[in-house]
This record gives C-alpha cells, structure tokens and sequence, in this order.
C-alpha cells in the first residue's frame, strides 16, 4: 500500500472513530430521555439501535485489522491502531450501557425514586467521554489527565446517590404499604435506579479507558492504563 494511501486511510479510521463516539453519546442520551419520560417507543428505539453500533463497531475493527496486517506499522502509528481498537471497545460498551437505559424503562411500573439527580450525573459522564474523545482528535494528554482526575467526582457522586436511594427505601413505612404488589414495585424501582448509578459510573470508567489510551498513543505513556 503506497505511503499516502496508508496515511489517509489512518486519517479516515480517526476521522471514523470519532463519528461513533457521537452516535454512541447520542444513543446513550436517548436513552436517558426514554427512562426519564418512560417513553416505551424511545426505549425500543435505543434498543433496537445497539445492533448498528455492533456492525460499527465489527467494521472498524476489521480496518484495524486491516491497517495492521497490510502495513505492519511501527512506532506512533501502531500505538494509534492499537489505541483506536480499544477505544473502539469502551465505545461500544457504553452504547450496550444505553441499550441497560432502555430496559430500564421497559420495566418501570412508575416513579417511586427519591430525589437523585441521575441527569446531572449523566450530564456529567458524557461531558467526560465528549472530552476524552476530544483529547484523543487533539492528541492532548493534559486532557487526558484531566478525565482522570474527574472520574473521583464521578465515583462520590454516584456513591452519594446509591446511599441516598437505599436511606430512602429505610425510611419509608414499607408496613404500611399492605399490598405485596405495591412493595414488588417499590423494590423493583430502588433496583432499577442503583442499576442506572452503577451503569453511570461505568460511563466515566470507559472515558478515563479512552484517554489512558490516547496518553499511550501519543506519549508511550501507560501511566493512567489499569
């Protein structure tokens, strides 16, 4: 493969992973709307869309593949493959995290939770993985420094969230709820929002993936790599 061909087929796999890191967030914002309305048609509408974020995913990992076996690179440009096909990876987990959002909803019975700021966090999680991807197109390590540093916030905040939902399920009079189906429901719901806590955090564990990959890509740097 000539040189130039070579290097503007590199450019259209970055130029390709950053298009799926838009879908995905988009994906994931649906997501959020569909358990935050209860929108059943929205839900399948994320659910149903996670198979077009596998055959994108399955169709960049293959010129992965291809990139390395036609040209055997070295150096920078194989840190940028190998680095392009594990950010790929944390993508597509959190577009399967959104597809989590959409379930979600389907089973929902109604709104029973206390006052959690899930959109906040969410809000919060997306801005990481925008920035890290970000950071990424840049080649910008100190961005990637700084997801790392952000994810704490993340981890308090979730923490902070899931011991608000399990102190308000104490302090409700579950005895005076005598109808059984009533306490499923209550139970189901505080199950439902812990998951969506725990999918959150998750979010900002992919973007701090993400950037430990672009801070080894651009500086051989395994530093934030766990």
């Amino acid at each position: 493969m000539p040189r130039e061909s070579y290097q503007e087929r590199l450019k259209e796999l970055r130029e390709d992973v950053l298009y799926m890191s838009e879908v995905v967030l988009e994906r994931f914002r649906l997501g959020l709307d569909a358990l935050e309305q209860k929108d059943d048609d929205l839900a399948m509408e994320v659910i149903e869309g996670d198979d077009e974020i596998n055959q994108m995913y399955l169709g960049l990992e293959q010129d992965c593949v291809d990139l390395l076996a036609l040209q055997q690179p070295v150096a920078g440009d194989l840190r940028f493959i190998a680095a392009s096909f594990k950010i790929i990876t944390d993508l597509e987990r959190v577009a399967d995290l959104a597809t989590n959002l959409g379930e979600y909803t389907l089973e929902a019975d109604r709104d029973m939770f206390p006052e959690v700021d899930i959109q906040g966090i969410a809000d919060l999680t997306l801005e990481m993985i925008e920035d890290a991807m970000m950071g990424y197109s840049k080649e910008n390590v100190d961005i990637c420094y700084e997801i790392a540093e952000r994810d704490d916030e993340i981890d308090e905040l979730c923490e902070d969230a899931s011991e608000a939902v399990v102190r308000d399920l104490i302090e409700r009079e579950v005895a005076d709820i005598v109808n059984e189906a009533e306490i499923e429901m209550l139970m189901n719901g505080v199950s439902r929002l812990l998951l969506t806590i725990r999918d959150l955090e998750r979010v900002g564990d992919h973007a701090v993936n993400i950037a430990a990959r672009t801070l080894y890509m651009v500086d051989n740097d395994a530093d934030l790599i766990y």
